[in-house]
């Protein structure tokens, strides 16, 4: 009795033991979420290769937040989504800076450029870099300051990212924006004038005939 029990549970777990794999690995292997022009939501293993949507990465470790511009050629979306390139800058004359982006851009490196524009940026770069110096680069979660042209080509090789430009024609560079998110201060509205005092009313006009009643 014991044994043809044992026998049943056993041939139980052999015949679902393949779908509670396959429902524990199906997650795993999307990571893409693409949302088409239509809205329509997808899950891939891999990027798409036709452009039309937003694609972004599942569970990516990168500072940069995993969103990938369909536009960028097929062997560009993988690496920027898994390790997306930020540049980190500063306003004004600043040779190595610009050194930094001729560099990023002559390869064909998609990045984004975030600036020190005040105190808090300088802050929030230091907490970032261990450092207020720059420039400095994130891949992914790699972070290196000053720039070293050989060290950034081995981490962008290691990241896999072609050596040599693959960037459309008509790729266009974001803005640089600052490193801390600005917040619009509301001005406080104007207080409502008060209103204007009321003239006192004018005496009324004599009686012409002289009559005092």
């Amino acid at each position: 009795m014991n044994e043809d029990r044992v026998s049943t549970n056993r041939l139980a777990w052999l015949c679902w033991a393949p779908l509670v794999a396959l429902i524990a690995v199906a997650p795993a292997q999307a990571q893409y979420k693409v949302v088409g022009p239509d809205g329509k939501i997808t899950y891939t293993d891999r990027p798409p290769a036709t452009a039309g949507g937003k694609v972004t990465a599942i569970g990516s470790r990168s500072t940069g937040g995993g969103a990938v511009d369909v536009a960028l050629p097929l062997e560009l979306r993988q690496p920027a989504a898994r390790y997306p390139v930020t540049l980190y800058t500063m306003t004004g004359a600043c040779s190595p800076c610009d050194a930094a982006r001729q560099l990023l851009r002559q390869r064909g490196v998609p990045y984004a450029e975030k600036q020190v524009q005040s105190a808090d940026d300088a802050a929030a770069l230091e907490r970032l870099v261990g450092s207020r110096d720059v420039p400095a680069l994130a891949i992914g979660t790699q972070m290196m300051r000053g720039l070293a042209p050989e060290v950034w080509g081995s981490y962008l090789d290691a990241a896999g990212y072609p050596r040599e430009s693959r960037l459309p024609a008509s790729y266009q560079y974001a803005a640089a924006t600052p490193i801390v998110e600005r917040r619009e201060v509301k001005a406080p509205a104007a207080e409502a004038s008060a209103p204007a005092a009321e003239a006192p009313a004018a005496p009324a006009p004599a009686n012409p005939s002289g009559i005092k009643f």
